[in-house]
């Protein structure tokens, strides 16, 4: 068989992804966890006097806890699958990628295993997310310094 017509019959055979669907679950799931975000922040504000300017950083460190305690159960993964990206891209899907190599490696033992392991999968958004928040940083303070803008 040539390469082409083994394409045409790869083509055939295989059958078409449901973009739509999967769109419309990803955006349903990635809302209700936006949602639920919006709720623990509305928490925070009403029973712990936090600012709109303040409760961002409770709000994302709640609803990672949140993510590792679902991911450790088994249900969070369970939710990536069914919604794809829209459990993986908010916050709560770097929560389950922590987790999720400290509990595939504990076998290894507390310190080989769960601690050199922890950040395998998120050390690199740990790492470009501090370099990529230094150079922001660094663009503000020249805009500002040059009085281009001013905050």
């Amino acid at each position: 068989m040539e390469k082409e017509q083994y394409q045409k019959l790869e083509q055939y055979v295989t059958p078409k992804p449901p973009y739509l669907k999967n769109v419309a679950k990803a955006f349903v799931v990635g809302g209700l966890i936006c949602l639920i975000g919006q709720a623990v922040s509305l928490f925070y504000m009403v029973f712990f006097n936090f600012t709109e300017a303040t409760v961002g950083n409770p709000t994302v460190a709640t609803m990672v806890f949140f993510s590792m305690i679902l991911t450790g159960i088994g249900l969070y993964k369970r939710i990536g699958q069914f919604a794809g990206a829209g459990s993986a891209v908010p916050v709560t899907g770097f929560g389950n990628a922590v987790i999720s190599a400290a509990i595939e490696h504990r076998s290894e033992g507390f310190v080989l295993g769960v601690g050199s392991n922890l950040f395998k999968l998120a050390g690199s958004v740990v790492l470009f997310g501090v370099v990529s928040a230094f150079f922001v940083a660094l663009i503000k303070y020249i805009l500002v310094t040059l009085g281009v803008v001013s905050w």
